[in-house]
C-alpha cells in the first residue's frame, strides 16, 4: 500500500528529509553539456521535486554520489597520519531500477570481495535509495535482456503524474515523514520497462577462447583511449593513487583516490615501466569479457546492467551493446 500526495506535499516532505539526506537525483544542469548552449542530465543536490528529471535518461550514473571522482583518504605528516572525515549526513538517492541493480555489483567488490572497503560502506551504509520508474525504455538501453529492468530491493518508489505524487515507502524511518502528510492511501505499482529496441544475445557457449577472435582489432582502430566509457558506467569502479604534497610543507599532504579507466594510457603500467594491454582491442577485449563473462563466473549474474551509458558518451560511436552481439560469431570463428 502506497500514498497519494500532492506535489507541495512532497516538497515539504523532502524539505524535512533534508534535515537527515543529502538529496541527489538526476537533474538537468542548463548550459553545462559539450557545448555552451547544450545542457547535460547528472546527478546533484536538489530541494524539491520539480528539480528532478523524469523523462530523461542522466549521462552520469548515480555512482559518484558513493564513490567520489576524488576521495582524500587520509592526510599525512612526517610521523602522523589521520584519516578523513566523512560526510556527516547520510545521502537519499533517485534512481532507476538499472542503477539500483549496478549498486548490488558495487556491493559485491567493496564489500563481498573478501574484504571491506571502510571508505565505501562508511558512505553506502547510511545511504537510502528511492526507486524512479521507466515507463518506457530509453535510446541505447538494453536492461530487459540483462535482467536489470526490474528490482525490489529499494527503500521507497516515487512515481509523479501531474501535479501528484504517488510514493511507495518500504523503510519504516522514510514512511514516518510522508504518513504525516497524507491519508490517502493508494496502490502504487512500480512501472518497469518490459522491452528494450536494444536487444544483446550473450552466447550461451561464450568461452575465454574468444579473446583470439579477429574481432578485437576493430576497436584497435576505432578506441582513442578516452575511457568515457567506464566514467559514465555505474558498475565500473577503476580508481589509481594519488599522493599530494603540499607547497608549503614538501613533507606533509593526503592520498587521495581518483577514479581511473581500464581503457586509458598508463593504467596498467607497472614497475619498471612494464606495461599490460597496450593494444586498444586489447583492452576493449578485456572490458568486454570482465562485464558478461568472468564476473559473472564468480558471482552468478553479468556485470553489465545494460544502461546503454556507455553507447551514449562514446566520442567513436563504439556501441558496446553490438560489441556483445559480435560474440556468437566470434565463437563460431574460433572454434
Amino acid at each position: 500500500m502506497g500514498y497519494k500526495l500532492n506535489l507541495e506535499n512532497l516538497n515539504i516532505a523532502l524539505k524535512e528529509l533534508s534535515k537527515e539526506y543529502r538529496i541527489f537525483a538526476p537533474k538537468v544542469l542548463s548550459g553545462e553539456g559539450t557545448f555552451s548552449d547544450t545542457d547535460i542530465v547528472r546527478y546533484g543536490e536538489i530541494e524539491t521535486v520539480q528539480e528532478i528529471e523524469f523523462n530523461k535518461k542522466s549521462q552520469f550514473s548515480y555512482k559518484e554520489v558513493l564513490l567520489p571522482i576524488r576521495q582524500t583518504l587520509f592526510f599525512f605528516t612526517e610521523d602522523q597520519i589521520k584519516e578523513a572525515e566523512v560526510e556527516e549526513k547520510a545521502a537519499l538517492i533517485f534512481l532507476r531500477s538499472c542503477d539500483m541493480n549496478a549498486l548490488k555489483r558495487i556491493d559485491d567488490m567493496y564489500l563481498r570481495n573478501g574484504f571491506e572497503d571502510i571508505y565505501y560502506k562508511k558512505l553506502r551504509e547510511k545511504a537510502k535509495f528511492v526507486l524512479i520508474g521507466c515507463e518506457e525504455s530509453f535510446d541505447s538501453c538494453f536492461c530487459v535482456n540483462m535482467g536489470t529492468n526490474k528490482t525490489d530491493e529499494h527503500d521507497a518508489y516515487l512515481k509523479v503524474s501531474g501535479n501528484y505524487a504517488f510514493v511507495d515507502i518500504k523503510d519504516s524511518s522514510l514512511l514516518e515523514v510522508f504518513a504525516s502528510l497524507t491519508k490517502e492511501e493508494v496502490e502504487v505499482t512500480p512501472d518497469f520497462v518490459e522491452e528494450n529496441e536494444v536487444k544483446v544475445n550473450i552466447p550461451e557457449n561464450l568461452e575465454l577462447k574468444v579473446m583470439n577472435s579477429k574481432m578485437w582489432a576493430e576497436y584497435s582502430e576505432r578506441c582513442i583511449a578516452c575511457g568515457r566509457c567506464n566514467f559514465v558506467c555505474p558498475t565500473c569502479t577503476c580508481f589509481n593513487m594519488q599522493d599530494i604534497f603540499y607547497k608549503d610543507n614538501k613533507k606533509a599532504g593526503e592520498r587521495r583516490r581518483v577514479w581511473s579507466s581500464c581503457q586509458v594510457d598508463g593504467y596498467t603500467v607497472m614497475a619498471g615501466g612494464h606495461s599490460f594491454r597496450n593494444d586498444k582491442g586489447q583492452r576493449m577485449r578485456y572490458k568486454v569479457l570482465h562485464k558478461v563473462y568472468d564476473y559473472k563466473k564468480r558471482w552468478g549474474y553479468n556485470m553489465c546492467v545494460g544502461c546503454g551509458r556507455c553507447d551514449d558518451i562514446c566520442p567513436e560511436y563504439i556501441s558496446f551493446s553490438n560489441c556483445i552481439n559480435k560474440l556468437e560469431d566470434a565463437m563460431e570463428e574460433v572454434k
